[in-house]
């Protein structure tokens, strides 16, 4: 029933939306949690939810674009929770802007956080994991790395970025029993989209390419991550698993 018992989980971008569920499945899998993100108040509450479990929830304000931040974060979480066994790379950030439209600060501010968070969380959490010879990493893709859409250009170059990261870094890792595995969602509504959504012609047209005719539910995310962090996927690294309806497979 714990499958995660007696480990400790990293999770940026913890503080609401896709990472808050992943937190708090991970958290209800039987695992200790280290909360990281910008928002103080936001992460407590998601603290407030993964203690309910019977868990230690760790908050950590973090910006994953500052690799001194992550070095820290990782630091806390082996001192406090007194181990590190999962890392989830889930902060990210988008703009829909058309490239043409677009600017270098548009730019670096995607590529900063969805990217070189990424590569922050890997490189700091990575001397750690491959001394003790175990680890799970999970980074956080999405389908439209895979997908084109109009107006997401930069975005999707970041999040293809990841989906290249994680399977190189899943062949370099193999040998140290450290799994690299990436989640690529589809469309879930959270803070960062509802606006979106929210507008019955956009989200028709954003569901046109979904096989299933709907957005993904916060609850469905949380079993991929515990299954991904847990020794069942032992036997998989570099792999990006898709979470979406059906979209990248239309």
């Amino acid at each position: 029933m714990y499958p995660l018992a007696g480990r400790v989980a990293i999770v940026t971008g913890a503080s609401r939306g896709l990472g808050r569920a992943i937190a708090l499945a991970l958290a209800g899998a039987g695992a200790d949690v280290a909360l990281a993100a910008r928002s103080k108040a936001d992460l407590e509450e998601t603290a407030r939810l993964a203690a309910a479990t019977g868990r230690r929830a760790l908050v950590v304000p973090t910006d994953v674009a500052r690799y001194e931040d992550v070095e820290a974060l990782v630091a806390r979480t082996l001192h406090e929770l007194g181990r590190l066994d999962v890392l989830v790379n889930n902060s990210g950030v988008a703009k829909v802007v058309p490239l043409a439209a677009a600017t270098a600060e548009d730019w670096r501010f995607m590529l900063d956080v969805n990217l070189t968070g990424v590569f922050n969380g890997c490189r700091a959490a990575g001397p750690h994991l491959i001394a003790q010879k175990s680890g799970k990493v999970i980074n956080l893709a999405s389908v439209l790395g895979q997908v084109g859409l109009t107006g997401y250009t930069l975005y999707a170059a970041t999040k293809g970025g990841v989906m290249a990261l994680t399977r190189s870094l899943g062949v370099e890792w193999a040998r140290h029993g450290v799994q690299v595995n990436a989640m690529a969602p589809g469309w879930f509504v959270t803070d960062m989209n509802e606006a979106a959504f929210g507008q019955p012609k956009l989200a028709d047209r954003l569901l046109r390419d979904v096989p299933m005719r709907r957005t993904g539910r916060l609850e469905e995310i949380g079993p991929l991550a515990v299954y991904l962090a847990s020794a069942a996927s032992d036997f998989m690294t570099g792999q990006t698993i898709f979470l979406d309806g059906g979209h990248s497979a239309g």
